[in-house]
């Protein structure tokens, strides 16, 4: 081994000693269980509902308070003790209101928080745990969690809780020992993408997944927009800002990340002033609560905003030929006098004729107006503080896919052709496919926040729209993205989207075995997991394909597919046993209990220890560089340092 970087290794293990007892802290960490892994996706801004998802490990923590405490405590109390640790404060509060709140129940409470607390700790190293607790709670709670005399442990508990009560400060000590639950019960966290649009408020699962000790996120298209829109794009800063009037969601813009609409609100009230624009009424799915705004007026925004966005994304095809999206340009085809859109040859009555902002000889221009809204908007995405530290996060934590403990992560798709083979996209000149393709978006996205103004910034932040919409984007992963047709014409046949041809040929278990392999991965170990597509489980689809080789857990979190797939979403569960798939029920906030179904999908033939992880084969080359520290002391190649 290299011996300058030896003797940067014996500046942290100056001894034998200290080396050897790195190697053996090191070699007990991966002799534990590895911890349980938690798979989200399509969670659009339904924040509510995640969180609960969070602070419940997808109903994990009931489970654990069932094996534990199921032989002595009755159900209810059970149900009583799992709502206490996920919402610590708000049912302190209630119960001191209903004067429930004795000596008694906090004692005999703190008992039992222990236990569970234990339980989900038990697969953790100590330094770990510390690492978790409150800093003014750690003391204690690692005192409580680590007691080794069986005699007297009793004695002991007793000893310390009396204290605490005595004290004052049971009610602190119980929220810090929920909130150490909630976060010893996940030890990593993957978002299969699209956190943002539909739902009320994005920026609160933002704020949340910032929390977390172990996150990583694989974008999804509405993901992407966001970063696009960040990066100054005007095309997806006129996209985001469509979908949150399209569902009514004023909170996540204005509160949320202090956007300005007001200059949209005047534009838009003066150009359509006599427009009802009844074809933009927004779908309201949540009230918004701290910026409540007409509907009317709300329409009126929609419309605005939907022209300028059309005009702009007209403008992106013909600045990129290379893209063969012209059939997408259907905003040029309008024809004003008569009504009427011109699409694959076939003409079709519109079902909105009043464009006051579009120019006849120059339909994709902007006026003086909207270039002055439209800068205005940038700006405000361009200084938003919020919105930046969240795009800085999933730039930080984030990528097109993630190869992680021999699974395969990623949003949306492979793009493949009808034979079933890699798809290409051409990028600056260039042909990309397959695990190629998403290491050359993985560099576009990072350029088209990061570079400094210039042409390779706006090629690349233009790229990001592409990969919002576009046929071979493995964001989106359809023929087309019906927009238009969706808006104005009443020909339902036109809003088909056709699904690439990874969609079909996934189903075949030899096809994600290639594509395993093709990212490095063992073909028969391993799993694709995948969001994007809702699962339609009323429908009798199946989240488990591919014979257990693809995962696809976007089962309707977001309120506007719900009514499609008939459940609320997935999490896949991946702990040292097994991988299980929680199917949860529509989130109502009134509701007492949310736990979800959970369904056994593969049992491991044997218990996955820290060892079977990435973790573990990093951990294992800290050992061989140690290893060979010890014998270049032993040797006499290195002195120690007394």
């Amino acid at each position: 081994m290299d011996r300058k970087y030896l003797e940067l290794l014996s500046q942290k293990y100056p001894t034998i000693d200290s080396a050897a007892s790195e190697i053996i802290n090191l070699s007990a960490i991966r002799s534990l269980p590895k911890g349980t892994e938690y798979f989200f996706s399509d969670m659009h801004g339904e924040s509510e509902a995640f969180l609960h998802m969070l602070k419940s490990a997808s109903g994990m923590i009931k489970i654990k308070i069932d094996l534990t405490l199921g032989k002595t405590v009755s159900s209810a109390e059970r149900e009583a003790l799992a709502a206490l640790i996920y919402y610590p404060e708000k049912q302190i509060k209630r119960l001191k209101k209903q004067g429930l709140l004795t000596d008694e129940w906090r004692r005999l409470t703190i008992y039992r928080l222990i236990i569970v607390c234990e339980a989900v700790s038990a697969k953790y190293t100590r330094s770990r745990v510390r690492k978790s607790i409150p800093k003014d709670m750690v003391y204690i709670l690692d005192e409580l969690l680590n007691v080794t005399d069986d005699v007297n442990k009793d004695y002991y508990y007793e000893e310390i809780i009396s204290t605490i009560l005595d004290t004052g400060i049971s009610e602190h000590f119980i929220i810090s020992l929920c909130k150490l639950i909630q976060a010893l019960a996940i030890d990593r966290l993957h978002i299969i993408g699209d956190i943002f649009d539909r739902g009320p408020r994005a920026d609160i699962i933002m704020d949340e997944l910032m929390k977390m000790h172990g996150v990583d996120i694989q974008w999804g298209n509405h993901d992407i927009s966001w970063m696009g829109a960040a990066s100054g794009n005007w095309a997806l800063i006129a996209n985001v800002i469509r979908i949150a009037m399209r569902y009514n969601n004023f909170d996540v813009l204005e509160d949320g990340y202090g956007l300005n609409l007001r200059a949209l609100a005047v534009f838009a009230g003066e150009v359509y002033k006599e427009d009802p624009c009844s074809l933009f009424m927004p779908q309201t799915l949540d009230d918004n609560i701290y910026d409540p705004v007409d509907t009317g007026l709300v329409a009126k925004m929609h419309k605005a905003i939907t022209v300028i966005q059309l005009k702009l994304e007209g403008q992106l095809i013909e600045r990129h030929p290379e893209w063969n999206m012209e059939s997408r340009n259907i905003f040029r085809r309008v024809d004003l006098e008569a009504g009427t859109v011109t699409i694959d040859g076939k003409s079709y009555n519109l079902l909105d004729t009043n464009f006051p902002t579009v120019y006849r000889d120059a339909p994709l221009s902007l006026n003086d107006e909207e270039n002055e809204l439209m800068n205005v908007l940038a700006n405000s995405f361009l200084h938003s503080e919020k919105l930046n530290s969240h795009i800085r996060f999933l730039y930080s934590k984030g990528s097109m896919y993630k190869a992680v403990n021999g699974n395969l992560l990623f949003h949306g798709c492979i793009p493949l052709d009808g034979e079933g083979r890699p798809q290409s996209a051409n990028i600056e000149g260039g042909e990309y496919s397959g695990k190629a393709l998403l290491d050359k978006l993985d560099e576009i996205a990072n350029r088209a926040y990061f570079m400094p103004a210039g042409p390779e910034k706006d090629y690349a932040a233009d790229y990001l729209w592409y990969l919002w919409c576009g046929p071979v984007s493995p964001l989106y992963g359809k023929d087309k993205m019906a927009f238009f047709e969706r808006y104005f014409l009443a020909e339902k046949e036109l809003y088909k989207e056709n699904y690439n041809a990874y969609y079909h040929f996934s189903e075949q278990p030899e096809i994600c075995e290639e594509i395993l392999k093709m990212f490095g991965l063992d073909p028969k170990r391993g799993h694709i997991i995948n969001g994007h597509v809702p699962v339609k489980i009323k429908n009798g689809e199946s989240p488990v394909k591919a014979g257990g080789k693809l995962f696809v857990i976007d089962g309707g979190i977001s309120k506007a597919y719900q009514r499609a797939t008939g459940i609320a979403g997935y999490t896949l569960i991946y702990d040292s046993h097994s991988l299980n798939l929680a199917e949860h029920k529509p989130f109502k906030a009134d509701e007492s209990e949310h736990t979800p179904t959970l369904h056994l999908v593969e049992r491991l033939d044997k218990r996955a220890n820290i060892s079977d992880t990435d973790k573990g084969e990093q951990l294992q080359g800290q050992i061989d560089d140690l290893r060979a520290l010890l014998a270049a002391y032993r040797s006499g190649t290195l002195k120690q340092k007394a």
